[in-house]
C-alpha cells in the first residue's frame, strides 16, 4: 500500500499534540497516585489499621491497571476501524470526567462503605480512559512522522507522560503542605477538580488535528478490517507478547512514584511528604529531556540497543535507590532518584513508543500496541500491591521490593533481545514478514 508524505507541518502537529493530551491525560492519572500514597488511607479506608489502610489503597491504584486490558479490547477494535483521531478525543473527555468526580466523593465518614466503591467505580472509568490514551497517540505520531525520525516524534507522548506526572507532582507539593486537618476536609480534592480545565484545554487541541494518512489511505482503498483482534492474533501473535512482556518495565515507575513515596514517608524512614515529591519532580523534569534524546539515539543506532540499556540499567537502579531511602539520607535519595528515573529508566520510556508501534502494520497497530501495553501494565500497577505486602508488616522490606522489581525488568530484556530492530524500515514495510531496512538511508525532512 502507497502511503502519502503528511502534510506539511501535521507531525509536528501530531507531536505536539499528543505531548499536550498525554500531559494532560497522565496529570488526572498520576494525581490519583500520590493521593492513594498520601491521603486515601486516611479518608476513605480510616477504619482500618494504618498498615492495612495503606495496602487497601496502594490496591484501588492498580483497580485502573486491571480494567486497562478490557478497555484495550474495544478501544483498540474501535481506533483500528474508526481511527485514531476519535479514540484520542473520547479517551480524554472520559478521564477528565472520571477524575473531576473522584474530587466530588463523599469520605467513608460521611457514607460508609459506599465510599471506597464509588472510587474504584471511578478508578475503572480513569482506567478505561487509559488504555487506549497512549496506543492512540502513538500510533498517530508514528504514522505521521518521516521514517527516519519515527522514534524522535513518537516519544513526545512519553515526555508528555513525565510532563503530566511533573504537573501532578507540583499541583501536590503545596496541597500536602497544607494543615492535617485541611488537607483531609477539602484540600485533597482541588487538583481532582482541577481536570475539568485539563479536559477543555485538551479536547480543542485534539479536534484540531488530522487523522494520519496510513489510516486514511487505508480507508480509501477499503483495506480496513472487519475484526482487527483477529488478524492481530494470527499474524502478529509473537510480537504481542513481545509486547505485554515490555510493558513490565512500567513496574519501574509504579515502585517509584507510588510505593518509594509512600516508604519514604512513613514510621520507618519518616522523611517529609513536601521533600519526597520534590525527588519526583525533579527527576521528572530531567526526563523531559532525556526521552527525546534517547529517542534520538535510537533513530540512529536502532531501537534494541537504547531500549536494553533503560530495562537492565533500570533494574540495578532501582536497587540503588530504595537502599538510598532506607538510610533516610536525602541527598543521596535525590541524587539517585533522579539518575534511577530522570535519566536511566527513560531510555526505555522514549524508545517504546517506536519500537512496539513499529511491529505492527498500520491494520493493527493500535489494537497491537493497546493490548500488549495494558496487559503488561496490569500487571505493573498491582506491582504496587505486591510490594506493599512483601514489605513486611512494617512496610520496610524495601531490599525485597529492590529484587522484585529488578525481576520484573527482565522479560523485557527478553523482549528486545528477541525483537527484530525496526528503526530504518519504511513506515509502509512495518509489520510486513521479512522487512529489512533500505540499502541506503532515506533523507527526510520534519
Amino acid at each position: 500500500m502507497s502511503v502519502p508524505a503528511a502534510p506539511p507541518g501535521q507531525p509536528r502537529k501530531a507531536a505536539l499534540a499528543a505531548w499536550i493530551g498525554s500531559a494532560l491525560e497522565y496529570y488526572d492519572f498520576f494525581i490519583y497516585g500520590s493521593a492513594a500514597a498520601l491521603i486515601f488511607p486516611e479518608v476513605f479506608f480510616d477504619e482500618s489499621d494504618p498498615a492495612t489502610a495503606t495496602l487497601l489503597s496502594l490496591a484501588t491504584f492498580g483497580v485502573a491497571y486491571a480494567a486497562r486490558p478490557v478497555g484495550a479490547l474495544f478501544l483498540g477494535h474501535f481506533g483500528d476501524r474508526m481511527g485514531r483521531k476519535k479514540i484520542m478525543v473520547f479517551t480524554l473527555i472520559l478521564m477528565g470526567m472520571s477524575t473531576f468526580l473522584i474530587g466530588c466523593l463523599p469520605t467513608r465518614a460521611q457514607v460508609g462503605s459506599l465510599a471506597p466503591v464509588l472510587l474504584v467505580l471511578c478508578r475503572v472509568l480513569q482506567g478505561i480512559s487509559a488504555a487506549g490514551e497512549q496506543a492512540s497517540a502513538n500510533s498517530m505520531t508514528l504514522e505521521h512522522a518521516p521514517s527516519g525520525r519515527r522514534g524522535f516524534f513518537t516519544s513526545f507522548t512519553l515526555s508528555g507522560t513525565q510532563g503530566g506526572q511533573l504537573l501532578a507532582t507540583l499541583v501536590f507539593i503545596p496541597i500536602a503542605a497544607l494543615p492535617e486537618d485541611q488537607l483531609l476536609s477539602w484540600g485533597w480534592r482541588v487538583p481532582f477538580w482541577l481536570s475539568i480545565a485539563v479536559a477543555v484545554v485538551g479536547y480543542v487541541i485534539r479536534r484540531k488535528l488530522e487523522e494520519t494518512p496510513a489510516f486514511t489511505a487505508q480507508q480509501a482503498t477499503g483495506e480496513v478490517v472487519a475484526l482487527p483482534l483477529a488478524v492481530l492474533l494470527r499474524d502478529h501473535w509473537a510480537d504481542v507478547l513481545r509486547v505485554v512482556a515490555g510493558a513490565l518495565v512500567a513496574s519501574v515507575s509504579t515502585i517509584f512514584t507510588v510505593w518509594a513515596l509512600a516508604y519514604a514517608t512513613g514510621d520507618s524512614v519518616g522523611m517529609s511528604r513536601t521533600s519526597m515529591l520534590w525527588v519526583g519532580a525533579l527527576a521528572n523534569v530531567v526526563a523531559l529531556a532525556a526521552i527525546p534524546a534517547w529517542a534520538m539515539l535510537s533513530d540512529r543506532v536502532g531501537r534494541r540497543p537504547v531500549y536494553l540499556v533503560g530495562a537492565a540499567g533500570s533494574a540495578v537502579m532501582m536497587c540503588a535507590y530504595l537502599w538510598a531511602i532506607s538510610t533516610g539520607s536525602y541527598p543521596l535519595v535525590l541524587v539517585l532518584g533522579i539518575i534511577t528515573f530522570g535519566v536511566v529508566y527513560s531510555a526505555a520510556n522514549g524508545v517504546w513508543p517506536s519500537f512496539y508501534g513499529e511491529m505492527f502494520s498500520t491494520r493493527v497497530r493500535l489494537s497491537g500496541m493497546a493490548i500488549g501495553t495494558q496487559i503488561g501494565f496490569a500487571v505493573a500497577g498491582f506491582a504496587v500491591t505486591f510490594a506493599a505486602r512483601i514489605a513486611g508488616p512494617d512496610g520496610d522490606g524495601w531490599s525485597a521490593v529492590a529484587l522484585f522489581t529488578a525481576a520484573l525488568c527482565v522479560p523485557p530484556v527478553i523482549a528486545a533481545l528477541s525483537a527484530r530492530e525496526t528503526a530504518k524500515i519504511p513506515t509502509e514495510r512495518l509489520g510486513e514478514r521479512g522487512a529489512h531496512e533500505p540499502a541506503q538511508p532515506e533523507t527526510v525532512t520534519a
